[in-house]
């Protein structure tokens, strides 16, 4: 009985979805009023698009320490459900111009362009140059890059439209959590590379044979700690806290801009970290290799948020950047010195979950960055913050007729 009402109900459901769905397919201009409901089923395919990317970039890194590279690996193909999502909402966006202004628009189509252009260049660099070790290649950036104005194109239209209220700030602090986890992806790469490289130093290997002699053949070398390190850590050890101090931790200063209330930093950092603390397990007990967790984030972020205390923007961004290099510089120290006797106590490895090298010298150039990055988001959020549509609920209209 339960079978045949489900089967009856399911083609009835998705009649009356198409039935409310279709009269708004029509052309407009980007900024037209939007119906509140198709506002936030539009944002809610958002954040399953994003959802379904995040959850296959996961997979993705840990996929490519231990197998040889697969165009049609699982991790890609759940990564391209979302992109496909992501495509279907761009053009919702563009011909009927609901949900978003110009500029919004503007962002979310020129992200996703650069996406869906990365990826062909992306499997012809591999066909070219095979494995393509590092996350930090040319056509690489380009998805980052790519996803990069696609979100922040989004979080502009989610805060220009949505309702004020508890659910308008939970699912703006979602998007930057998005954002925070694109901006810190290619750094993936050394948190699992310092990993891989200490399990070789302990006289195991976390990559299939295939993979090790792929990437040996590539560097013309023999399996050895130097082919190792090339593999696992290919880029300079500075790489790694300056972009996270500059890059990755300017996302917090944003996110506490434009959410406006305090303990917004720490909730996307920590909303970042507990996602990839569950998902490590997950991946390591199946048999898939470790990475270390970027757990110096949370304490960044209660950084940004206490910075936010001081009224001053010019004094808050100075005191915020020294504190918040400080912290994290330190925190990566702390991490590498504690973390890695935990985890070698639980699996007889001493010293693997550690955190990716700190090159401590290199604090003074990443705090000068982030106060350089601090002071144009500064100056950016008070000369064109966008306004919200406040209190007052976007008018409800009907679609007009084609």
């Amino acid at each position: 009985m339960t079978v045949r009402f489900s089967a009856v109900k399911s083609p009835a459901s998705f009649k009356r979805a198409a039935a409310w769905a279709l009269p708004y397919w029509t052309r407009g201009e980007a900024g037209r009023e939007t119906p509140q409901d198709l506002f936030r089923v539009l944002y809610f395919g958002w954040l399953a698009a994003f959802t379904l990317k995040v959850l296959g970039s996961a997979w993705d890194v840990s996929w490519h320490f231990k197998w040889l590279r697969d165009d049609l690996a699982p991790p890609h193909l759940l990564n391209s459900a979302g992109t496909v999502i992501a495509v279907a909402l761009t053009l919702i966006h563009g011909y009927t111009g609901y949900g978003v202004d110009k500029m919004a628009l503007r962002l979310i189509q020129w992200g996703t362009g650069i996406f869906l252009i990365a990826v062909p260049l992306d499997l012809i660099n591999h066909r070219v140059n095979g494995l393509d070790i590092t996350s930090w290649s040319p056509s690489h950036i380009l998805l980052y890059v790519g996803t990069f104005f696609m979100i922040a194109g989004v979080i502009r239209g989610w805060f220009l439209g949505a309702r004020q209220g508890r659910e308008r700030v939970v699912v703006l602090g979602a998007f930057f959590a998005f954002f925070l986890e694109n901006m810190h992806f290619p750094e993936q790469h050394q948190e699992y590379g310092i990993l891989s490289l200490g399990a070789w130093d302990n006289r195991a290997t976390y990559a299939e044979p295939i993979l090790l002699e792929f990437a040996a053949d590539q560097m013309g070398r023999p399996i050895d700690r130097t082919m190792m390190a090339g593999f696992t850590l290919p880029v300079p050890d500075y790489l790694y806290p300056v972009y996270a101090v500059v890059g990755v931790l300017s996302v917090l200063v944003a996110a506490r801009l434009l959410v406006g209330r305090f303990g917004a930093a720490t909730l996307v950092a920590g909303g970042y970290v507990l996602f990839r603390t569950l998902i490590w397990p997950l991946l390591t007990f199946t048999g898939f290799p470790p990475s270390a967790v970027p757990f110096f984030m949370v304490a960044a972020g209660l950084l940004v948020d206490l910075a936010f205390l001081v009224r001053m923007p010019v004094v808050r961004a100075v005191l915020g950047a020294a504190g918040v290099t400080a912290v994290t510089y330190g925190a990566l120290v702390a991490q590498s010195a504690i973390m890695g006797p935990v985890y070698g106590a639980i699996k007889g490895q001493e010293g693997l979950l550690g955190a990716p090298p700190p090159a401590t010298p290199s604090a003074v150039w990443a705090g000068l960055g982030l106060l350089a990055a601090w002071l144009a988001i500064e100056w950016v959020a008070g000369r064109r913050r966008p306004q919200p549509a406040g209190a007052t609920p976007l008018p409800v209209v009907a679609p007009a007729t084609p």
